[in-house]
């Protein structure tokens, strides 16, 4: 079989095949939004802080640049009693709460950082396979289902990582050293890895791998490794340009996420424990308007041009950037986050079930993988920006013997001033997407 699979999936099947998204979010959103903040804050300081978080997140990219494609491309390739996908997302999940053991003990930040790195080699070697079966399993009439109930998962993982890391987050005080703040985030960050397990195991069950593994032709584990990053995959246009819309958008809710803690505490001077309902209510706003805006967003770019309701998201993301950066309240702040949940669901599905269209179906391993160049290295490259502004904003803001209110203006502006910055992306993304050819690919 080389095109896209013709036999209609029941809904369950559907269900189950998009549920490791739940445990894959959870995981790294709980992570990016409380546990890796409050810690490089601990580590750094607060002056550096944003470029502390930076380098954290930027060291586990080579990671995952590096080995979600390629396990992707030996997936592609791999014939077992478990299918061709399986295996590799069996070991990445129970490698992932290994790591996430050690990102929880670490005291320095060289151990976080290598912690880290771990995690993600670890987790990237279960994602490249398991991003290749939509493209593996689903017909083209069901992409937009398959996709709306990705960003469904996606969205009620990232609030269930949220949610277990309040558990620690309400206990912290302000103060605390690392130490202190390591022992109290320890078994929420292990509790994350637990869902991750636990939506593996649902998936691994009840999921039925179709596609056949294609032959090595003779060529060594080591060759079809390496086959992940011949230069043909340059001729594919649209996919690469594709990939830098997406590279750059992604990089927005990144920074949004890992923020919100900064936001909060230094912007609008909450403590932690007035904070949490308000860090709350953020992931419920975010996590609401995505849901809402998921599978409709789907529906419809099945029935118009993908590339509008992308172009769209882009919109409501701008939106959301300008109010969260200039609203002189928290409840107008709030505001500006339901249109930045809006974009997120429908870039999230639509731009996910454009990839599927677009990528050559028997590599859909390999061409997923890729994809990941973009996703994982978003997040840091938002962050290592945004970290740049915080520092340099926050610095001129810190007090000094003749310190004037502009000065504490800008130290509590300085979080907001960073996702402003934002808006840079969104427009490149925007810019990207219009070199895409979006005609299906078949073959």
């Amino acid at each position: 079989m080389i095109g896209r699979p013709t036999k209609t999936l029941p809904l369950a099947q559907l269900v189950t095949l998009s549920i490791y998204w739940l445990g894959i979010t959870a995981m790294w959103n709980g992570l990016h939004v409380l546990v890796l903040p409050k810690r490089a804050e601990a580590l750094f300081g607060l002056q550096d802080s944003g470029l502390g978080l930076a380098l954290i997140t930027l060291a586990g990219v080579a990671a995952a640049l590096l080995v979600q494609p390629t396990a992707g491309a030996i997936s592609d390739f791999t014939a077992s009693r478990w299918g061709r996908r399986k295996p590799y997302i069996v070991i990445g999940s129970l490698l992932s709460i290994v790591f996430l053991w050690a990102v929880a003990s670490a005291e320095t930040p060289v151990a976080i950082i290598v912690s880290l790195a771990m995690l993600q080699v670890a987790s990237n070697i279960a994602q490249g396979p398991f991003q290749g079966y939509v493209p593996d399993l689903v017909p083209a009439r069901q992409v937009g289902l398959a996709s709306g109930l990705m960003g469904v998962m996606t969205i009620l993982g990232g609030v269930a990582g949220v949610a277990i890391c309040l558990v620690g987050y309400l206990q912290l005080q302000p103060g605390m050293v690392d130490g202190q703040i390591r022992v109290i985030l320890f078994w929420p960050t292990i509790g994350l890895g637990i869902i991750q397990v636990a939506t593996m195991i649902v998936m691994a069950l009840t999921v039925d791998e179709g596609r056949a593994a294609l032959p090595r032709e003779g060529r060594s584990w080591w060759r079809v490794g390496l086959s992940a990053w011949d230069t043909d995959i340059l001729r594919e246009r649209s996919y690469v340009w594709l990939l830098v819309s997406r590279l750059c958008y992604l990089a927005m809710p990144g920074v949004i996420t890992a923020y919100a803690v900064y936001v909060l505490e230094r912007s609008f001077h909450l403590p932690p424990s007035e904070a949490t309902p308000f860090l709350f209510t953020t992931g419920l706003i975010i996590a609401g308007a995505t849901v809402i805006a998921a599978i409709p967003a789907a529906r419809l770019s099945d029935r118009i041009c993908r590339k509008k309701v992308i172009n769209i998201s882009f919109v409501l993301a701008a939106i959301g950037i300008v109010g969260v950066a200039l609203s002189p309240a928290l409840p107008l702040t709030l505001l500006a986050l339901v249109p930045l949940g809006l974009s997120g669901g429908a870039f999230l599905v639509v731009d996910w079930a454009l990839m599927t269209d677009i990528i050559p179906k028997a590599h859909s391993g390999r061409y997923m993988g890729i994809s990941n160049v973009a996703t994982a290295s978003a997040g840091p490259i938002g962050l290592a920006l945004a970290g740049v502004v915080l520092f340099f904003v926050t610095r001129a803001g810190l007090p000094t013997p003749d310190a004037s209110d502009l000065q504490s203006t800008l130290l509590g502006e300085a979080p907001r001033a960073a996702i402003g910055s934002m808006l840079v992306f969104i427009g490149i993304a925007a810019f990207a997407l219009r070199r895409v050819d979006e005609t299906r690919r078949e073959d």
